[in-house]
């Protein structure tokens, strides 16, 4: 992420003094370069192309400078560009960028604040800058406060990295249903899961899973993460590690009950298929639900940090919890399942549960980034 600070020239700020300014800010390093807009726009394109990458500050710049230097960095540099100002010289700069954050509000008069790009707060009615500003924005932040936008980009994390769990609960639910479901069918002629026990699992995959995983609030931790790249891949190498780690438990888990199950629960009896059946659609619920909670962080182990303050998160499991005990218990008949003991619900959420350290161990195997 490169900072980039460019001074108006009707403000008569000369470089020293933008120079002074960017250095407090943290913008100007030892290795960046200052320059003033009349001389940035007698440079020539190769001029430009060399300076650019090392440019942090340019005063008494145009509006026609801050265009030019936008468009550099987003079509020879191939870079996102975000871009803050306050008035009609930097319309061009904002509609060139990618991104228009926007800052402020302004008092007219009246009883209703002005949404406006942005207005100092020494101002009473909406000048012809701020409209203009306003109009070539795409996001306006509401209070007057340049600080907002990292609270801006930390919530846009969030919601960018709340979907990606989200992604990859699904895809884990998906990929595995799909594999015992018909390799099942084509095997042995019969699917352990019947279609309305698959639409209950649609329901904790999309519904439940999607109010759970989707509602975790935004953290510190985020702002240290990478920007992602416009090039970069949305189900990162992250998430396809820890849904083939998952996937992979959960085949075996599944196959290994087809085929030795009755006999590892003593099952006898005209109902042994359905009863075994019930068993694996069980332990198969409970895989999903622990790796709802495993999914709440994609690279950390410590997924059970804050768990408690997600109050939707919490409701989710335990009404997952509840409707799976009506739905085993005293739906039989509608979804095609038989009561079990004490002792296969016991195996059931253990098997579940187990998924939790592999999950765990999976997320130690180092991987890319992309």
């Amino acid at each position: 992420v490169c900072w980039h600070y460019c001074a108006d020239g009707n403000r008569r700020q000369q470089q020293n003094t933008a120079k002074a300014i960017a250095r407090e800010c943290g913008i100007l390093t030892d290795s960046g370069i200052a320059i003033e807009g009349p001389i940035f726009r007698m440079k020539s394109e190769e001029e430009l192309c060399e300076i650019i990458p090392n440019l942090q500050v340019m005063a008494r710049s145009s509006p026609l400078d801050k265009h030019t230097l936008v468009k550099h960095l987003r079509t020879t540099f191939q870079e996102v560009v975000a871009v803050t100002g306050d008035g009609t010289n930097d319309a061009p700069a904002l509609h060139e960028s990618r991104y228009w954050p926007c800052n402020g509000h302004c008092w007219d008069g009246g009883d209703t604040p002005m949404l406006l790009y942005y207005c100092p707060r020494n101002y009473f009615v909406p000048n012809l800058d701020s409209l203009v500003a306003k109009e070539s924005a795409d996001v306006i932040i509401l209070d007057d406060n340049f600080s907002t936008i990292p609270t801006v980009a930390k919530w846009g994390r969030s919601v960018y990295v709340n979907i990606q769990k989200f992604v990859q609960f699904q895809l884990t639910v998906n990929i595995v249903a799909l594999i015992v479901n018909f390799s099942s069918a084509c095997l042995t002629g019969n699917a352990p899961l019947t279609a309305v026990q698959l639409l209950w699992v649609n329901m904790i995959m999309d519904t439940l899973g999607a109010l759970a995983l989707a509602t975790e609030p935004p953290n510190n931790d985020l702002m240290k993460r990478l920007p992602v790249g416009r090039k970069g891949n949305f189900i990162s190498n992250v998430m396809w590690r820890n849904i083939s780690g998952q996937s992979l438990y959960q085949l075996i888990v599944i196959w290994y009950l087809q085929t030795a199950g009755k006999a590892v629960f003593h099952i006898h009896g005209p109902d042994s298929d359905l009863i075994l059946n019930t068993i694996i659609f069980n332990s198969f619920v409970f895989c999903q639900l622990f790796n709802e909670i495993s999914s709440r962080d994609m690279e950390k182990i410590n997924v059970f940090k804050g768990i408690l303050n997600n109050y939707v998160f919490v409701a989710v499991l335990i009404s997952t919890v509840f409707f799976q005990i009506v739905i085993v218990e005293i739906l039989g008949t509608f979804a095609n399942t038989s009561p079990l003991s004490l002792h296969q619900w016991f195996a059931s959420v253990s098997i579940g549960f187990l998924g939790m350290p592999i999950a765990a161990a999976v997320k130690m195997i180092p991987v890319g980034s992309t």
